[in-house]
């Protein structure tokens, strides 16, 4: 068996396919159609000349299927005209064509309006994930803090094996979090002492790789700090810039906000910052 397909109906759906290959059971060629459902007109200079009959007709598709040996012959033997498509080599040898049902999907890419219905078409089949990521480090010596991949001055600093930037670390688990890929611990384990005071932008670049090598594009990303100070406001900007900058996307991809919890808990005790982020992945 053989299938014939116009490479300009890059959206064939698999039903389609497997109709037309399990009709070749039952005889020795087969094509989808679509049944006619607009009335039809022919026009001469511009305008209507002639409404002819839809009864019967349907819009060919492919791919267009085929016992081999008879399409072969067929078309060894074909002397006439030029045809219009493989059905035409096989119905001028004699084979009966079987008609499968066709799809609205598989349509042809012609004119420049068809790749945007296509984009459309393929929009539907797209693969969305979505991550969470939580984070927290406590305060400890220091006079400086970072967060988001930017540096504040602050009364101490955080206690971390690397850099200790909460927000990223919670954004980079949220995207590892999206594939199903772990956490960073398991992609950069605290254990191993060369990421001893590591700049966390190395674990979200990473991520963000890995992100486009499996095929996904990073399309929205949401940090929330949980502090009573520093105060996040200020440098919400620069925070934004800077992780758009190592994941490489647009800075209106990426929200970074603040939080209190109203003087409750280890955040509101001043103990530490917590942060949540959440990552919007697609592939199309």
């Amino acid at each position: 068996r053989v299938l014939i397909h116009d490479a300009a109906r890059p959206l064939v759906p698999r039903e389609t396919i497997r109709a037309v290959i399990a009709a070749l059971d039952h005889g020795p060629a087969a094509a989808p159609g679509l049944i006619v459902t607009d009335a039809l007109w022919r026009i001469e200079d511009g305008a209507v000349a002639e409404a002819p009959s839809r009864e019967g007709l349907v819009r060919a598709q492919t791919p267009q299927g085929f016992r081999f040996d008879a399409i072969l012959a067929a078309h060894r033997a074909h002397d006439g005209p030029p045809a219009a498509d493989d059905v035409a080599v096989a119905r001028a040898a004699g084979l009966a064509v079987a008609v499968v049902p066709g799809h609205e999907d598989n349509l042809k890419i012609t004119g420049a309006q068809d790749f945007a219905r296509a984009e459309r078409i393929l929009g539907c089949d797209m693969d969305v994930r979505t991550g969470n990521g939580f984070d927290v480090h406590a305060f400890g010596p220091g006079d400086a803090v970072w967060l988001c991949g930017v540096e504040i001055a602050h009364h101490a600093g955080l206690i971390g094996h690397s850099d200790a930037d909460v927000g990223m670390h919670a954004l980079t688990d949220a995207i590892y979090g999206a594939m199903a890929h772990g956490d960073i611990g398991q992609h950069f384990p605290p254990s191993d002492p060369q990421w001893k005071g590591a700049r966390s932008e190395v674990f979200l670049a990473h991520a963000a790789d890995l992100a486009r090598v499996e095929g996904f594009r990073i399309t929205h990303c949401d940090v929330t700090l949980i502090c009573e100070r520093p105060k996040i406001g200020p440098h919400a900007e620069a925070m934004r810039a800077e992780l758009a900058r190592i994941m490489q996307i647009e800075p209106d991809r990426v929200s970074v906000k603040a939080t209190t919890s109203e003087r409750l808990g280890f955040a509101g005790r001043e103990e530490g910052i917590a942060a949540m982020a959440t990552a919007t992945l697609v592939k199309a």
